[in-house]
């Protein structure tokens, strides 16, 4: 886990702004030194509040008397790009049993609750729906706890508070009615005194709970098929993170309005590869199970909704059928249930209709419009950078275009957090440039060290590092571009190495129907081990992750310019070709295939290793990415620990 930057309160308290006349005693702004110890591409916005906030908060505790108390600044949640703002290290003045609390800072002068919900609130200072920062520190404080064995073996250890420092109660009078707890309370700037005894209550100078904290080991998260499992099968302690946790409750704050006033209104929920999207579904689907609504999961992959239906078919047939896919919604009755939750919305097609609707039952109507009408609380999630088939059309802008048509209000959130990667931030902006995602963008060299990036120079190397990487107890896959043709199986089940690269061949994953005894079917592919013998394809890789990803980019891609460019006579994916009636022109298949590389180069939590067949194409990735021996290797991870 990454490092945070760590001083002492009384340190912090010099960066105070000047009193008018005063000398100042820095030599640099406590951003600069942040900056370049932790965050060398920390945002302007979050260097002002380094400087804005930080020294507030440091002056409260050296008027408690507490200056040499450790603030650890940009504290990391474990495999993740989100961080608290500060957590304080010491020891309980009464017992010396070491002692943490976690602070969220905030620089707004005035805030109220919104949406009649007493857990989302409307700030004057940001103008948008923000967690309440009460929600929002027990979620670091919870997190914390789960994953950060020195806190997970001794819970009661942690607190947290959120400070805003320029409102005062009157200001923020609304955020007060939340009922504080050890895990989060709220204080204002004129309650210093008030926090400064608080302080004084449970912290004593102590630099070694620092050091027990920071050299603690990380246990090892969940992912996503581990958690949805036990979600399903009880509500389980698993903290949703900033706008995760509002993206959540803005779902189960719409359907409880809806009910009492036959309001009908639609989220949706936006963000990259990893950024929890669908452990926001699955929490949300789970708690309206329980609740007794009338929910159901959609989405557009068989291999998802495989793979769903058979983690809750230990439940039962009930539990089992709120599993399906967005083309059952094409006949069902305006509001018919609560609520409808579209995962992979980016996957929703023009029209349900497809070659095997019967005559009789093929219609123009296209599915946002079906999926729309069909729930009081339509909620799409999607990354619109993950369409990937030329008859996909799920865009922020179509759901917004249909609900204004209909005159349905629509709430928008984003997730900006990476749970995926390592948590990786950089890696994510990595593969965006590569792939050239953003305009005007060319590859950049990697220069993280919080996610393995190798590039091998053939697929036996490949391969043999990530069987490597399994002996050492985590998962991995390989998947390439759809660049080889994908012959059915033999007579006797056997399926046929297709994808070969000079001496070296291995199979595509098994289709749905193949033999089950020879390899898991192809919507199981992603959640099964035996899946590491095939190569996966992006319609079996999308929507799941594993520990390790084998990425094979094919000859569908090429170097100009030193620029990644798309070679379409290089695809072999017959979605693609499109017909004389329904033409797929380059320009698509350009952003298609982008987006399918995306896809497969962001399926990983610990490491990718990457073999490009295009000699010209590998060696720009040996350019751009550094020697092995310069990679920091995550390695094995401590096994999960359960509460």
């Amino acid at each position: 886990m990454d490092q945070p930057y760590r001083v002492t309160a009384v340190e912090v308290a010099k960066y105070l702004p000047k009193i008018k006349g005063a000398e100042s005693r820095v030599e640099k702004l406590l951003s600069v030194l942040i900056a370049e110890h932790r965050l060398k591409y920390a945002s302007q916005a979050e260097r002002r509040s380094w400087d804005a906030s930080l020294p507030m908060l440091a002056k409260v505790l050296v008027d408690a008397g507490l200056g040499e108390i450790d603030m650890l600044i940009e504290y990391p949640m474990p495999e993740s790009s989100r961080r608290a703002d500060a957590v304080l290290a010491g020891v309980d003045p009464r017992s010396g049993a070491d002692r943490y609390v976690v602070v969220e800072l905030k620089q707004w002068s005035q805030a109220d609750l919104g949406w009649n919900s007493d857990q989302i609130v409307w700030s004057i200072n940001t103008r948008g729906d923000q967690l309440h920062p009460i929600d929002q520190v027990r979620g670091y404080c919870r997190y914390l706890q789960q994953y950060v064995a020195q806190l997970h073996d001794k819970p009661e250890s942690v607190s947290g508070i959120a400070y805003l420092h320029n409102a005062t109660r009157e200001s923020v009078s609304g955020l007060l009615e939340r009922e504080p707890d050890r895990l989060g309370r709220l204080f204002t700037g004129d309650q210093n005194k008030d926090l400064a005894d608080y302080f004084r209550e449970r912290l004593s100078p102590d630099s070694g709970a620092a050091d027990r904290l920071l050299d603690s080991k990380v246990l090892r998260r969940k992912t996503f098929l581990d958690f949805t499992e036990d979600e399903l099968r009880s509500a389980t302690e698993y903290s949703l993170l900033d706008n995760q946790k509002l993206a959540y409750e803005a779902v189960l704050n719409r359907i409880d309005r809806s009910r009492r006033g036959n309001h009908k209104s639609v989220v949706v929920v936006t963000g990259g590869p990893g950024s929890g999207k669908s452990m926001v579904a699955i929490s949300a689907l789970a708690e309206l199970e329980r609740k007794g609504y009338d929910v159901a999961y959609a989405t557009g992959s068989t291999a998802v909704t495989t793979t769903m239906r058979t983690l809750s078919q230990k439940r039962g047939k009930e539990l089992n059928a709120l599993f399906t896919y967005y083309a059952r919604f094409a006949e069902r009755e305006q509001n018919s249930i609560d609520v409808l939750i579209c995962d992979e919305a980016h996957r929703i097609r023009r029209t349900s209709t497809d070659r095997w609707t019967k005559r009789k039952l093929r219609t123009n109507r296209p599915q946002i419009d079906e999926l729309m009408a069909a729930a009081r609380v339509p909620v799409f999630l999607l990354d619109e950078n993950q369409v990937v088939r030329p008859d996909e059309v799920g865009t922020v802008d179509l759901i917004r275009d249909h609900a204004a048509r209909m005159g349905f209000p629509v709430f928008h959130i984003r997730l900006d957090g990476q749970y995926r990667c390592g948590g990786s931030v950089a890696y994510d902006e990595w593969v965006l440039n590569l792939l050239g995602l953003r305009a005007g963008s060319y590859p950049t060299p990697w220069k993280g060290t919080d996610f393995s990036v190798r590039v091998v120079s053939s697929p036996q190397e490949m391969e043999s590092l990530l069987k490597d990487r399994i002996a050492d107890g985590g998962s991995a896959r390989m998947t390439a571009g759809y660049c080889w043709t994908w012959s059915a199986p033999r007579a006797d089940g056997s399926l046929v190495d297709d994808v070969e690269i000079g001496d070296w061949a291995r199979p595509w994953n098994m289709v749905n129907d193949g033999d089950p005894n020879v390899a898991p079917p192809a919507s199981l592919w992603a959640a099964d081990h035996r899946g590491f013998g095939q190569i996966g394809c992006v319609y079996t890789a999308q929507g799941f992750e594993y520990d390790w990803g084998g990425v094979i980019l094919g000859p569908d891609v090429e170097v100009q310019n030193e620029r990644i460019v798309v070679r379409r006579e290089g695809n072999k994916d017959r979605a693609l070709v499109g017909t004389r009636a329904k033409p797929v022109f380059d320009e698509e298949i350009d952003m298609l295939i982008r987006n399918t590389y995306r896809v497969l180069l962001t399926r990983a939590m610990r490491g990718v290793v990457i073999y490009a067949v295009d000699p010209a194409v590998r060696e720009l990735l040996e350019q751009l990415v550094p020697s092995v021996d310069s990679v920091r290797d995550p390695g094995p991870r401590t096994e999960t620990l359960m509460a």
